[in-house]
């Protein structure tokens, strides 16, 4: 019988879809790229700037404002193409020598044109240049721009 009453409610219109516009709760949109594989020239060692090597990117991008979780428009959200391509240009012009350098300079450039609350970029080397058995090692790093601070008005003080 409860069944019943739960669907009567429903039914006059007492649950009602959230549209746009209307209250409804915040929610947080976490975009993700995993194992996106990039051959680069990376390394401390010239051999492997020289020569090369496949990396294994993992990005998380963090949006607290979304508007495509109301919209359903790709517009209205981050295009995992785009942060693609991103992640893959910043990893072929040029070359460091640090995982960590790279991973930074993926994570600006993804906060720069997305404006993301948090980018979280892992790199990863699969086959290390060690002479000890290692699956893979990784740097991560987490960037979160300062709450309160808006380049846009800065700029124009």
């Amino acid at each position: 019988m409860s069944g019943l009453s739960t669907l009567g409610d429903w039914s006059a219109g007492r649950f009602r879809a959230m549209e746009p516009g209307r209250d409804t709760p915040e929610s947080t949109v976490e975009v993700e790229l995993r194992g996106l594989s990039v051959y680069t020239h990376h390394g401390v060692s010239d051999a492997e700037q020289e020569i090369g090597q496949r990396l294994e990117f993992d990005i998380s991008l963090d949006i607290s404002d979304c508007d495509a979780v109301l919209t359903d428009r790709v517009e209205d959200t981050i295009d995992y193409g785009d942060a693609a391509d991103i992640v893959v240009l910043a990893a072929t012009e040029r070359s460091y020598r640090t995982l960590e350098r790279l991973a930074q300079v993926i994570a600006e450039r993804l906060t720069e044109r997305f404006g993301c609350d948090r980018v979280r970029v892992r790199a990863a080397k699969p086959e290390p240049p060690l002479p000890l058995a290692i699956e893979q090692v990784a740097v991560e790093v987490v960037m979160e721009p300062p709450y309160g601070s808006d380049t846009d008005d800065d700029a124009e003080a």
